[in-house]
């Protein structure tokens, strides 16, 4: 498939190009013997359905640059755009915007390019972008995956798929963080609860050890497997067969429910084999040859308390300031043992390894501070040209009935991620998930689910795929033949009788799809796959609404042609609703019971 703009692929990628080619005229009268490039450009849908079906805004961005007055340059470009073939009208509209409206073919054609090509018609070639290592999840295994979790992980899994989609080829990595202090609380806390079962007065855990329910569960499911002689090893070996058992049993349940909803990691790296293989150790003589590495103690936290990393005593220090952070940073404690941040600038590196990668992390938002930190540390080591992206994931509210959900059924701790899914499947949780930014908080409101009305998204956009279902196999029933109701046979319909508003309108919305996948690719952001497939879902049933109240609008109608014309939009909207509905990671219902 030629990637040169087309209307049979995408409208707008096509009007870019047009001003594109319109501006480089402006510009290079004024910029191209100084050699300066031209600004971005953009091409947006109208805003407001009057204004027409596009705006471009370079009368503004030139402006500021040619120095020139921003409605001068608007009527240019008006006067341009005019001549262009697939513009009906071009207006210019203060403060310096191009408001064009398209000849209605376009979007005929717009459409017909869709039933052509099928599952070509937005995806990019495979591999036309670069490659990236995309971790998310990466939860301690110190516990169950909860709420909070799953946010991460669909948000993440969405994301792998929008990139794949979009072109890039993307490795899913999930960092296990199974060594150092968490991973030590965890094992005094087994054993801590395996002397209690043996009748031991213990009293209350201390601070800093994992009290959940999960933890007494496992404690009395080990207990039965200790080895013969454990009580006659020394506590750091049991403490070890305990962690490391947790652990193992752990990630395994944390791997069932990441596959109940419909989740799979490429890669499982883990931070204890990175330490056997002594990779913390390679990046301390990376960066000590850079200069950058000191024996020296950190001063006390700004806060006041005691952080895991302050100890004062002298210890392996990464020189941060140096390079603008605001504190060094510990790389080796002043036992020996390796720091978190250590192990993690080794699991980077070795996530780094294709030329041309670029790493994109997914993280919760009480990771904010770490960031910058971590940014340094790898420009420092694999140079300016390492490329890191680091979302980070807000909270998760659950509501019920109006009051919020604080406290799980079973462990009494936390919302678990298996209760929710066992209470609302898979399709449901993923879509809510994705009905904010990620850097936004989200509110998941069970009632909500239970409403089938377009106040619940979910229901929303399913009913509007198993709509169109219905309709086709209406279409059955009255004798249509399967093959007639294939893409390809409808894209040679007469698509030209869709004339009535609510038609065109429709397919507008379906001609935004290639744009939205570019665009919220480039930007990282798969929840606008949730926005635009409930905007979708709305103007289909509009168009329902519409035949209801006018026999002339139904789809079915007594006129063959025009019933193979709207059988056609009918198709296309389930195609472009399954392939954005796929993206999410979520299946299009092709009836609701």
């Amino acid at each position: 498939m030629s990637k040169k703009p087309s209307l049979l692929r995408d409208v707008f990628a096509l009007m870019e190009a047009r001003l594109e080619a319109s501006a480089h005229a402006l510009w290079d009268k004024a910029a191209k013997e100084a050699g300066q490039s031209l600004p971005r450009l953009s091409v947006e849908p109208a805003r407001d359905a009057a204004h027409g079906d596009v705006a471009l805004n370079a009368g503004l961005v030139l402006a500021k640059v040619l120095r020139r007055k921003p409605m001068e340059l608007a009527g240019e470009l008006q006067a341009d755009a005019a001549r262009w073939p697939e513009i009906a009208r071009a207006e210019c509209a203060a403060p310096g915007f191009v408001n064009l409206t398209l000849k209605p073919e376009c979007w005929h054609t717009a459409l017909a390019g869709l039933l052509k090509a099928g599952e070509g018609w937005a995806r990019a070639p495979a591999r036309s972008a670069p490659p990236i290592s995309l971790e998310y999840v990466s939860a301690n295994p110190t516990g169950p995956l909860h709420i909070g979790h799953a946010r991460g992980a669909v948000f993440g899994d969405a994301l792998a798929n929008l990139l794949v989609y979009a072109g890039h080829e993307v490795r899913r990595d999930y960092y296990i963080n199974d060594a150092g202090g968490q991973i030590e609380a965890l094992g005094q806390s087994l054993h801590w609860r395996l002397r209690e079962a043996q009748g031991e007065a213990l009293g209350e855990m201390p601070a800093g050890l994992y009290g959940g329910a999960y933890v007494r569960e496992l404690a009395e499911e080990f207990q039965p497997a200790l080895p013969s002689d454990f009580q006659d090893w020394a506590e750091p070996r049991q403490l070890d067969w305990l962690a490391e058992r947790a652990v193992a049993q752990l990630m395994d349940a944390i791997r069932t429910d990441l596959r109940a909803l419909g989740i799979a990691h490429d890669r499982f790296l883990s931070e204890r084999e990175l330490r056997e293989r002594d990779l913390p150790q390679a990046i301390l003589e990376e960066l000590s040859a850079k200069g950058l590495v000191y024996e020296g103690v950190l001063p006390p936290p700004k806060s006041g308390k005691r952080s895991e990393d302050h100890q004062p005593q002298p210890q392996t220090l990464f020189r941060a300031r140096q390079l603008g952070d605001d504190e060094d940073r510990a790389l080796r404690r002043p036992n020996g043992a390796w720091t978190y941040f250590a192990a993690d600038l080794a699991c980077h590196k070795e996530k780094f390894g294709k030329e041309g990668m670029e790493l994109v992390n997914i993280w919760g938002a009480d990771h904010g501070g770490y960031v910058a930190r971590l940014e340094l540390a790898l420009k420092a080591l694999l140079g300016e040209e390492v490329r890191l992206d680091v979302k980070l994931c807000q909270l998760v509210r659950l509501w019920r009935d109006g009051a919020q959900v604080r406290m799980s059924k079973r462990g009494g701790e936390f919302i678990s991620l298996r209760e929710v899914l066992e209470e609302v499947g898979k399709d449901v949780l993923r879509f809510m998930m994705l009905t904010r930014r990620n850097d936004a908080p989200l509110d998941f409101d069970f009632s909500l689910l239970q409403q089938k009305s377009k106040d619940n998204p979910v229901f929303y956009v399913q009913y509007a795929h198993a709509r169109i279902c219905s309709v086709l196999r209406q279409a059955e029933q009255q004798g249509w033949q399967a093959s007639a109701l294939a893409r390809e046979a409808l894209a040679r319909v007469e698509l030209k009788l869709l004339a009535h508003e609510s038609e065109i309108f429709l397919i507008k919305q379906l001609a935004l799809f290639p744009r939205l996948v570019r665009q919220a690719a480039a930007a990282r952001e798969p929840h606008r796959l949730a926005f635009y497939a409930y905007e979708l879902a709305s103007r289909l049933h509009a168009l329902w609404t519409a035949g209801k109240e006018n026999p002339q609008l139904r789809f079915l109608h007594s006129d063959k042609k025009l019933s193979a014309a709207r059988l056609a939009l009918l198709q296309a909207t389930a195609f472009i609703l399954r392939e954005n509905l796929g993206m999410m990671g979520i299946v299009a219902e092709e009836e609701m019971r």
